[in-house]
């Protein structure tokens, strides 16, 4: 997909302003509420907008070559023990997706072993969009071949398009991958066109020395990807990964398809703002579930345009941010939707 994707209607929009400004409150006393609120019923294309009930997660998993060269502060294994974690029901973003009524499903497109250990329908369902066992390291290599990065763009569309005739009527997505900042941060620096130094944070929590060299792995990253960088799906296949390749084209079909997306984190706005590059006003229907303590993400979600719902200080990933904005979201629909016009006030 290369061509331009088409706002969320602008008639809409202004029908939903209308009504949030003949509400039965203040003058702009529900602030970005009430933007959130025109933005869901503009992406719906309905005022008032409808409840949203089926919010579906996919948390997109895969192991990262430069992951082995001291960028983080723990092993690839726990990559896979953390997938097995997700399938029991057990991690953080379980917990956030049980309270708020969010489906989760997670998918192995890249993770460094094989998952013997699971019986065999949930390790061919895990497993039915894997492309390869973890990536290049980017620094030394590219992360994908182009066959790879084309498989993991069409996984991604294949599961947006799956989630949506689930019923889907917003989107989130997550990650788990060891190292995956790393290649998430080489992203926005390609379509921010900024040194590493500016960009790269401390992940899951690596000292002064670790970040120093965590910004010279991707500086010397974007070196060897060259001009490549001008071009997102090239980005992809030297910068990327497997996960983060088929979060790009799990966005890109949720805006083709009408869908909104609540974003996560520094992996999945990396992969926003490379949507957007590939097909341009995709980020209209994005919004942004939190800020993350990764600098990356602020700067990609300034060059989007958008302002996150939440500044939590979170810094866990999975997609736990953008479920625990879920609430929000919801909130911003039922006073668009309940609350009293003034002229409906008896004198």
């Amino acid at each position: 997909m290369t061509r331009p994707i088409a706002p969320p209607s602008d008639v809409v929009r202004a029908h939903a302003a209308k009504r949030l400004a003949a509400l039965a409150t203040p003058p702009g006393a529900l602030g970005r509420l009430g933007d959130l609120a025109v933005w869901v019923a503009a992406a719906q294309s309905q005022v008032p907008p409808g409840l949203v009930t089926n919010p579906r997660l996919v948390i997109f998993a895969g192991d990262h070559g430069v992951a082995a060269h001291g960028v983080s502060a723990f092993p690839s294994a726990i990559t896979g023990a953390m997938v097995r974690t997700f399938l029991a029901g057990r991690a953080g973003v379980s917990a956030l997706a049980a309270a708020h009524g969010v489906s989760v499903r997670v998918l192995d497109l890249g993770v460094d072993e094989d998952f013997a250990d699971l019986d065999e329908s949930t390790r061919v369902a895990l497993q039915a969009h894997k492309v390869r066992r973890s990536s290049g390291a980017i620094h030394l290599e590219d992360a994908l071949t182009p066959e790879q990065t084309r498989a993991a763009l069409d996984a991604g569309a294949a599961v947006a398009a799956e989630e949506i005739a689930a019923g889907a009527d917003l989107l989130l997505s997550g990650d788990m991958g060891i190292g995956n900042t790393t290649p998430a941060t080489a992203l926005v620096a390609a379509g921010l066109g900024l040194p590493a130094a500016e960009l790269t944070g401390r992940g899951t929590g690596i000292d002064d020395a670790a970040l120093l060299h965590k910004q010279a792995v991707v500086d010397a990253a974007l070196t060897r990807a060259g001009d490549r960088t001008h071009d997102p799906v090239e980005t992809l296949t030297a910068l990327g990964s497997a996960d983060l390749a088929a979060t790009t084209g799990y966005l890109l079909t949720a805006v083709d398809r009408g869908v909104p997306v609540l974003l996560d984190g520094l992996m999945s706005v990396a992969c926003a703002l490379t949507a957007d590059r590939i097909a341009p006003g995709a980020a209209a229907w994005f919004a942004a579930g939190h800020r993350s303590t990764e600098p990356a993400q602020s700067l990609a979600l300034d060059k989007l345009g958008l302002e996150p719902l939440l500044d939590l200080g979170l810094r866990l990933g999975e997609g736990s941010g953008a479920v625990a904005a879920v609430p929000v979201v919801r909130s911003a629909v039922a006073v668009l939707r309940d609350v009293a016009l003034l002229s409906e006030l008896a004198p």
